[in-house]
């Protein structure tokens, strides 16, 4: 491999993370018009350090696999990592730029779609797109040996990946998040608002690195405990709609201090934001659930036709040995 493969795929890695900083949000200072058609249609932020990284992010990916398929003709990178990774990428694109970030600071319903895009939809699909394994197959032998692999069997990595830690982590930003002082500072500070995505980003690709199983990891969950690992992630997102959803006032002093004639009563809109935590989250787990349990029923049924084959063979080589130790006999 060329020494620059290290160099081209990194980024793909490292501005994952970055890709969690949002666009100046006009809620740290003007207030948006009312939405039309038209500002739907023009209110995409187009700063550089969001579309710059997703541009970096695909680039470097599909490079890598290019360089893969070429050193491995007949191992190449499976199209729908690919796909996944790409489609991840225009999640994080849609819910950082387009006017999903535009409203986020002015209703709290538009601002729990863009976070659910980064938990539930964005993160797992990066993580089928298995960026890890990618990097272990296009960096030189030295640098996998004396790098890549050191870092993931670190000791911070062992702790953040455990996926009882994950869970907690991914569980416990969301809580902390909505119900401290820390939301609505989010929504006054920019730089709050990149230290709230970032932790949502983070934490949810820790939390769906065991369930999709498609990178190494220091801890691989067999198929029922995941199963069992998403089964446990289903409350704490109803719990969390559910909450915020029966408010008897505004949780938010941003939101309850705006006045806008076009936009809903702010303890309206945060009913909506808990309904959509509510309903939109059990929906994705229940789809995960499905994935999984599927995903079991093939591993099983792999298993078992694996079996029967060494079953398979071991009796026809004994049939084999028999037929040789009767054919002296009977001559």
């Amino acid at each position: 491999m060329p020494r620059l493969a290290l160099r081209a795929a990194v980024p793909a890695l490292i501005s994952t993370v970055a890709l969690a900083v949002p666009a100046p949000v006009l809620g740290h200072g003007a207030t948006p018009p009312a939405p039309t058609p038209w500002t739907l249609l023009t209110g995409w932020s187009l700063e550089v350090h969001v579309w710059l990284p997703i541009v970096l992010s695909v680039v470097a990916y599909h490079w890598a696999v290019a360089s893969v398929g070429r050193a491995h003709p007949r191992s190449r990178v499976p199209r729908r990592r690919v796909l996944a990774w790409d489609a991840g990428m225009a999640v994080l694109f849609l819910a950082l730029q387009s006017p999903i970030a535009t409203y986020d600071t002015t209703l709290f319903s538009v601002h729990m779609v863009q976070h659910l895009l980064l938990i539930m939809v964005a993160a797992p699909l990066l993580a089928l797109g298995a960026p890890v394994t990618l990097l272990l197959r296009v960096v030189r032998p030295e640098v996998r040996r004396r790098i890549v692999l050191p870092v993931l069997h670190s000791r911070p990595m062992r702790l953040l990946s455990f996926p009882v830690i994950a869970w907690v982590l991914f569980a416990g930003v969301s809580y902390v998040s909505h119900f401290s002082p820390l939301f609505d500072a989010a929504l006054e500070s920019e730089p709050m608002h990149v230290l709230e995505h970032g932790l949502f980003l983070g934490t949810a690709l820790l939390f769906w690195w065991p369930v999709i199983g498609a990178d190494p990891s220091p801890w691989r969950l067999p198929h029922p405990l995941r199963v069992f690992y998403l089964f446990l992630g289903m409350p704490w997102s109803s719990f969390l709609g559910l909450a915020i959803f029966s408010a008897s006032s505004p949780l938010y002093p941003h939101y309850a201090s705006l006045s806008l004639d076009w936009a809903p009563p702010p303890l309206e809109d945060q009913r909506v934001a808990g309904g959509l935590m509510w309903a939109g989250g059990d929906a994705v787990f229940l789809l995960a659930l499905v994935l999984a349990v599927v995903a079991w029923l093939r591993a099983e049924d792999a298993q078992g036709k694996r079996v029967d084959a060494r079953l398979d063979r071991e009796r026809a080589r004994a049939e084999r040995g028999a037929a040789t130790e009767t054919g002296p006999a009977a001559s």
